[in-house]
């Protein structure tokens, strides 16, 4: 298996692309799959390591899966299931797999959860999961290497989750769906792939209101032999068209970036234009396209009386805690001085010496806070890739930097960027596998 970039700098990005399936949808929303014994189709999927590891986890469940017209559409059929133990190695590998609890629990009244793994970006609890799964009934075995949770019957509650978890509100509507009785979910997260995971239940027959607020109500179907089957498309990937836009300003090139969900980029270019960058959509043959034009000012907007500004994320709709390695490369590039703060994971950006080997200005005051002091020039280097979102912020380095550089580790990246190193060479890139 190919295991590094190999990537020389300094060229500009040009030309269309169009922007992958939400990874964050496509998972949780395959889980919910296992609830439907009527069989699915979903489209527009997008072709990923952590897509490939949990289609062999539904097969180990009893799936029959077949691709159709390509790779990006997938027919799921589960007639029954035949094991709800899920299985160690490739759950370890995936975090996306702590969704199967909600789906699994619902249609078999028991799951085994191995504790799950994925990046290694700080502490990342399951305590949400197990509360709106105790909430609804369930009782629950913690285990040194896993969660036992049963439950003989599935009953409607009203749950307030201690935390906006994606993961966690994902778990509990897909179990309520087919609860008996009537649930409510407060302090529900409402990022666009949470709101994908409830579309997908409506197309199953569940009744729910409130998608897009923090607030849930989800009518029960009573039983996952009421659900009919089902079709859904997942929506473009906000996460990868961030990464995009900051390539395009940060290599001086103009792309294109096909096909976007203008209402899920808002604050996430309200996080660009802070580093004076600003883009412009054009709307054709009823799809809208977003533009990163060329000669971007790449200059810290500062706050009133000339205060440093900050980037924080936090949830929905605030800006998203996924692009704050991609928001904090493209702010090494700017001029100006800018306080990068990452809330919610603890380990996210000790990514950045790496950076600093490359040249950039960063002072790491904690595990959450970085000052960032630009434009500083960086050179190539030889780098590892310690996540996916970290992994993809080295790539954004190594294209504008002087020099090669080497990035190792790249199976992190194929997690979530499908194909990457191809796409980028058709906009220009000198990016190679080796």
């Amino acid at each position: 298996m190919t295991n590094k970039f190999i990537i020389e700098g300094g060229n500009s990005l040009q030309g269309s692309i169009v922007p992958q399936g939400n990874k964050n949808e496509a998972l949780p929303i395959l889980c919910a799959s296992v609830l439907n014994a009527q069989g699915v189709v979903i489209h527009n999927i997008p072709q990923i390591e952590d897509i490939k590891n949990l289609i062999k986890i539904l097969e180990f469940l009893g799936a029959k899966t077949s691709k159709i017209n390509g790779d990006s559409s997938l027919k799921i059929e589960f007639p029954e299931i035949i094991t709800s133990k899920l299985p160690e190695d490739l759950t370890a590998s995936l975090r996306g797999a702590v969704t199967l609890i909600g789906p699994l629990l619902a249609r078999t009244g028991e799951v085994y959860m191995p504790r799950p793994g994925g990046d290694k970006i700080g502490r990342r609890r399951i305590d949400t999961h197990l509360l709106a799964m105790k909430a609804l009934g369930a009782e629950i075995k913690v285990e040194a290497d896993g969660y036992l949770i049963r439950a003989k019957k599935l009953k409607g509650a009203s749950i307030l989750l201690d935390e906006a978890s994606v993961t966690g509100t994902e778990n509990a509507v897909a179990a309520a769906a087919v609860a008996e009785g009537k649930t409510i979910i407060e302090n529900a997260a409402s990022e666009p792939h949470v709101q994908g995971v409830c579309r997908f239940l409506q197309s199953m027959g569940v009744k729910i209101e409130g998608i897009g607020s923090n607030v849930l109500t989800i009518e029960g179907i009573g039983s996952f032999e009421n659900l009919k089957a089902a079709e859904h498309t997942i929506g473009p990937d906000y996460l990868e068209i961030g990464s995009f836009i900051s390539m395009a300003a940060l290599t001086n090139g103009e792309i294109k970036i096909k096909d976007v969900n203008e209402r899920d980029l808002r604050m996430i270019l309200m996080g660009f234009s802070r580093l004076g960058i600003e883009t412009k959509y054009e709307y054709a043959e009823g799809k809208t396209n977003l533009i990163v034009p060329k000669n971007q000012s790449l200059k810290v907007q500062t706050d009133v009386h000339n205060q440093i500004p900050k980037i924080d994320d936090a949830p929905w709709p605030a800006f998203p805690a996924d692009l704050v390695s991609i928001i904090l490369v493209t702010a090494t590039q700017c001029s100006g001085d800018i306080l990068i703060h990452e809330k919610l994971f603890e380990s996210r950006l000790f990514f950045t010496d790496k950076l600093i080997s490359m040249g950039a200005r960063i002072v790491l005051c904690d595990p959450h806070r970085a000052v960032v002091m630009g434009p500083a020039k960086l050179y190539g280097q030889k780098l590892t890739s310690p996540d996916i979102r970290a992994g993809m912020a080295l790539v954004i380095a190594a294209l504008c930097a002087e020099g090669e550089s080497e990035i190792q580790n790249i199976i992190q990246i194929d997690r979530g960027y499908e194909r990457i190193d191809e796409r980028l060479r058709e906009l220009g890139a000198k990016i190679n596998r080796a």
